[in-house]
């Protein structure tokens, strides 16, 4: 028979082997010692904002040295094609925004094919823009708007940052959810656009909260809905485009992503790591202001919703005939 002192011990180990088992998956691939999370867009914009909170939690959770790179140019292709480009060890990410597919959608030629170039990792915050008029206009629902579009075809305005850009995009799936006709006024860039709405030299624009806001809060501009499927949270008293567009929902997001041949283990260490970090204090104080919130996505639940939402933007550029200028 079993002495007490050696049934205890055999009990301890019974207990500490699936307790180092555990620790040990739980801690996965090491990572390499110094990693770059590379931003496609500039210096102080908001993905670069979420980058910059991202980066010293996950250098903390891997105990290596993980630094931000701003590489922007032609919508975020530049900074892609880097990315796309780099060694498949997970020293080098993306972070980037839905610009990424809408590009993929419009751009007749890109150097990656953005499906089996990368390796999507962790979708940091997902969340409505805001559809929203001129103050000048009458117009005070979704439901009005349309109204307003059918009584005078091709002649309401929308404004965006340009041919291609998320909002032309979303502007034009409402066309065909409403079955209406508008007339698109591109910018060269959302801010822009942003002011001549508030003069009313258009009547309409997408954007997301954040953008918009300063107009909203002048009075200049009326925010009408919110473009997700589901009501938002943030914006109680809002109802959404699909309230009077049956059919029309346009989520935008922040994912990362990793180049394409980065092995599995290596990416679903990256995925828990930073879906965890995308929960924060830090993180969500980003985020909380456009009404976005993270997503505990698996990568490949994460490769079908890249894969749907590109076959959903490409849809509406080959009808719509819209190539990015």
């Amino acid at each position: 028979m079993l002495s007490d002192l050696t049934r205890r011990a055999l009990l301890a180990a019974a207990i500490l082997v699936p307790t180092l088992a555990w620790a040990q998956a739980d801690t996965g691939p090491k990572l390499p010692p110094l990693m770059k999370i590379v931003v496609p867009f500039s210096a102080g914009a908001s993905n670069d904002a979420i980058a910059r909170a991202l980066a010293p939690q996950l250098a903390q959770r891997l105990g290596n040295t993980v630094i931000v790179e701003n590489r922007p140019g032609a919508a975020g292709v530049i900074g892609a094609d880097y990315v796309a480009k780099s060694p498949a060890d997970g020293s080098v990410l993306l972070l980037t925004s839905s610009t990424f597919l809408t590009a993929a959608a419009t751009q007749a030629r890109l150097p990656y094919d953005p499906l089996t170039a990368f390796a999507p990792v962790s979708l940091i915050g997902n969340g409505p823009m805001l559809l929203a008029v001129s103050a000048a206009t009458s117009i005070k629902s979704p439901a009005e708007l349309i109204a307003a579009a059918r009584a005078r075809p091709g002649t309401l305005s929308y404004g965006t940052a340009g041919t291609g850009s998320v909002a032309h995009l979303s502007s034009e799936m409402l066309s065909d959810a409403a079955h209406i006709k508008m007339m698109h006024v591109p910018y060269k860039g959302a801010a822009n656009a942003l002011l001549d709405l508030a003069g009313g030299q258009i009547d309409m624009m997408i954007s997301n909260y954040t953008s918009i806001a300063p107009q909203i809060k002048s009075g200049k501009v009326r925010a009408l809905a919110v473009t997700s499927a589901q009501p938002s949270p943030v914006f109680p008293q809002l109802p959404t485009v699909a309230s009077a567009a049956p059919g029309f929902a346009a989520d935008i997001w922040v994912m990362v992503f990793a180049p394409g041949a980065t092995p599995a283990p290596v990416v679903a260490r990256l995925n828990r790591e930073l879906n965890q970090i995308a929960t924060t204090h830090e993180v969500k104080a980003l985020l909380e202001p456009d009404g976005a919130t993270p997503l505990a996505l698996s990568p490949p639940d994460l490769a079908r919703r890249v894969k749907d939402d590109l076959a959903v933007w490409r849809k509406i550029a080959v009808d719509k005939k819209i190539v990015a200028e």
